[in-house]
């Protein structure tokens, strides 16, 4: 089993460990409701180096990640990140992703005039997103896999600015959602200081040399601990993400799913260049989506599991649950998952299929 490069730092804090996409992970510190709470209510810090990073430069880098992903890399400055994904010719997702444009940086030399790309892909995908857009490498372009060499904090809440502005020169408040500086942190210099996260919190992502990812950690704990922040593991970054309605690759997403299906139109540059599958997704649009992820509330104490049946009212099964969990900020269950076209709309009466019982339920804003 791979290890993050805070393995022991998460064994020192008794973190319950687990393993996800091979890594030996932390699921939960003190409480998940604890840590969820924290990041909503102040601040919290996840160790998410498992997360795979891939260098794209060169001539063709450009042409390479746009034809490979479903978002318009041409309308990206430097310093500036996007959502995207990695569909497939039949619709199918192959991951979701971001992609960082990086300054330019005149050192690199012959074929540093072309732009250069971050890729930031999930952890269980690594060799799979390496494979996938390699093979649609007929661009030249240069590919380096720097996964194993970097880490990724991810510092989420309220109190984020307040807690890391104490630890850098760089003037956080000023960085845009979806924008990133580089940048000295904690002493530690060249971190890449992102706002994007990935709970609803608002926050920013730091990527580093895994060399020095104790020292940002120790740092970010010690500056944190007056203002509420906690360690956070998988199981609250779980529950954040399902309440703020953030697809789960593996979950809501996969090889089988369109993104028109998974209300990912926004990322998806139909009426742009060309990409890999796009005569499929245009095909798709032309003659009507099938069934849509929805968002829905359970009215039931009972949280909603992964392949679930959705019913009607009628009792007709019209689709399944893709997620569910019992919302710590809400306190009532909710999940996602796909219904068929037609039964999609807010509002709409549902049926949570448990087997020897239902639990009602309604599709809500997602």
């Amino acid at each position: 089993m791979q290890t993050t490069p805070l393995n022991d730092t998460h064994r020192h804090l008794e973190a319950k460990l687990v393993n996800f996409a091979g890594f030996e992970m932390p699921l939960v510190y003190s409480s998940l409701k604890e840590e969820h709470h924290a990041v909503r209510e102040a601040a919290g810090i996840f160790d998410v180096s498992h997360m795979g990073e891939f260098i794209v430069r060169g001539a063709g880098a450009q042409e390479l990640v746009q034809y490979v992903t479903s978002n318009d890399v041409r309308k990206l400055a430097e310093g500036q990140a996007q959502y995207s994904c990695l569909p497939r010719p039949e619709g199918g997702i192959v991951d979701d992703l971001l992609v960082y444009r990086l300054p330019h940086n005149p050192r690199m030399g012959k074929g540093s005039e072309h732009p250069t790309y971050m890729l930031v892909v999930n952890a269980s995908n690594i060799q799979k997103d390496w494979d996938w857009i390699a093979s649609h490498n007929t661009f030249g372009a240069e590919m380096l896999d720097i996964s194993d060499h970097t880490a990724l904090l991810a510092v989420q809440g309220p109190k984020a600015t307040e807690i890391l502005e104490p630890l850098t020169d760089v003037d956080l408040a000023a960085i845009p959602y979806y924008h990133f500086v580089r940048g000295s942190l904690a002493g530690v210099d060249n971190v890449l200081i992102s706002a994007t996260g990935y709970t609803g919190a608002g926050g920013f992502e730091l990527y580093l040399d895994a060399d020095h990812a104790k020292t940002v950690w120790n740092a970010v704990m010690d500056a944190g601990k007056p203002h509420g922040l906690l360690p956070a593991g998988l199981g609250a970054r779980d529950t954040l993400r399902l309440e703020k309605g953030y697809c789960l690759y593996g979950n809501d997403i996969n090889d089988t799913t369109s993104p028109l299906e998974a209300g990912l139109g926004w990322i998806t540059k139909l009426s742009g260049d060309d990409f890999v599958g796009k005569d499929f997704l245009l095909r798709q649009k032309e003659a009507g989506i099938q069934r849509r992820l929805v968002a829905f509330r359970v009215h039931d104490r009972r949280a909603p599991r992964q392949g679930y049946p959705i019913l009607s009212q009628a009792g007709e099964r019209i689709g399944e649950v893709t997620s569910g969990t019992h919302a710590p900020s809400l306190d009532y269950p909710l999940g996602l998952g796909y219904v068929a076209s037609g039964h999609h709309q807010v509002g709409t009466k549902i049926q949570i299929d448990l087997g020897r019982k239902t639990m009602q339920a309604e599709i809500v804003k997602l």
